[in-house]
């Protein structure tokens, strides 16, 4: 029995898996690099939260901060913790916060809280009273309704001489609601109202663009840019062609390909039916993977205001889904495919070089962060790394 599984030792979990994602670490670090040329004068970040948007935030906090960055963004305290080692001596910015319980954990890593609430902000002024100076960020709010302190909430802060000498925020931070569409006035907006915020905190960085920020221009750079969606090779900006290079590759493995009849039906709902005889082949893969169920053929309401469903990539060719996605199932239409060119154990492409992720988002219905950051829920990973 020992002989028997000894065998097995060498087989590597990537080939056979049912989902597999390969994750292009030189595009990433070559994206970041390009968002870094695009943020002019100002340093740019890197954005890694979301276990850097599907990609893994080892091994993708590590090629980028080799690649230069030195300041990252996460989410939470717990994605601060596990990116440390991987960026030594780069500054890490919680953009949730800091909260009762977690001081000991900001401390240890040498985390910076991002301050976005007045009940934040008193939390902070009681932890600087008890240890004493440590940086942070204050996120204020410029019209996007979402995180921050309100602009009266922190130009009051930056005028009141009575605040303790140990509170130095090292950036002040806000977002922009619109910035991917370049006409809406929103952005001038914000842009009029973060210069007032920078105004009050002379002599403290300033950042206010992410990815599709950058792209606005200088204007909106400031000290820091946190780029993030555009590093991993997504569509930022509405309407304009994608100079980032594709970073994920996922693919799913051919069960099984069938036949089936004109007028026959295909997968749950009878959702539908077949205009030819036609060959289908079935792969692993569905959306308890993140393969979103919106991209089905047929049968979900998306279909009623968007006509086009998924497609994949296989043998040379763009091939559709064909009926429902299911739970850990997708039937894609290779008909037009030559007889042999799919077979059980294939692996077709679910997005990468030959289909965007953004074209598989728009056929679900959703952008680009949905899909990188819900695909690989069950998948083997590995990663593309040339040496300089």
């Amino acid at each position: 029995m020992t002989d028997f599984v000894d065998s097995f030792e060498d087989e590597d979990p990537f080939d056979s898996a049912g989902l597999r994602l390969t994750v292009d670490l030189t595009a990433l670090t070559e994206n970041w690099k390009d968002m870094a040329r695009r943020s002019g004068k100002a340093r740019a970040a890197a954005v890694v939260k979301a276990d850097a948007y599907g990609t893994g935030i080892e091994d993708a906090g590590e090629a980028l901060f080799m690649a230069g960055a030195r300041d990252f963004f996460v989410a939470t305290v717990d994605e601060g913790v596990t990116l440390r080692p991987y960026a030594p001596d780069a500054r890490i910015f919680v953009l949730s916060g800091i909260w009762p319980g977690t001081e000991r954990r900001f401390f240890e890593n040498d985390l910076v809280p991002v301050i976005s609430s007045e009940e934040q902000l008193a939390f902070w002024m009681a932890v600087l009273a008890e240890y004493g100076d440590y940086p942070c960020v204050l996120h204020v709010d410029t019209g996007f309704n979402r995180l921050g302190l309100s602009m009266n909430e922190a130009i009051a802060l930056a005028n009141d001489v009575s605040r303790p000498a140990s509170f130095a925020p090292v950036l002040v931070m806000s977002h922009l609601a619109c910035s991917d569409d370049h006409s809406s006035d929103m952005n001038r907006q914000q842009l009029e109202s973060f210069r007032q915020v920078k105004a009050a905190y002379e002599g403290i960085d300033a950042s206010l663009a992410a990815s599709a920020g950058i792209f606005l221009g200088s204007d909106y750079h400031f000290d820091l840019t946190r780029p993030g969606i555009a590093i991993y090779g997504g569509e930022a900006v509405n309407g304009l062609a994608n100079p980032m290079r594709p970073v994920v590759t996922a693919e799913a493995r051919v069960l099984q390909v069938r036949t089936a009849k004109t007028d026959e039906t295909v997968g749950y709902g009878r959702a539908m039916q077949l205009t030819r005889d036609s060959r289908l082949a079935i792969v692993s893969a569905g959306y308890a993977d993140g393969y979103l169920r919106s991209q089905s053929s047929g049968g979900v309401p998306l279909r009623q205001v968007v006509s086009q469903g998924g497609y994949g990539f296989v043998a040379g060719r763009k091939i559709p889904v064909a009926g429902r996605v299911t739970m850990d199932l997708t039937i894609f239409d290779v008909t037009d495919l030559p007889e042999d060119a799919v077979r059980a154990g294939d692996y077709v492409e679910l997005f990468g070089k030959n289909v965007l992720v953004d074209d598989v988002a728009r056929a679900a219905g959703t952008i680009g962060y949905e899909i990188l950051t819900s695909i690989g829920l069950r998948h083997e990973r590995r990663y593309l790394y040339e040496e300089d």
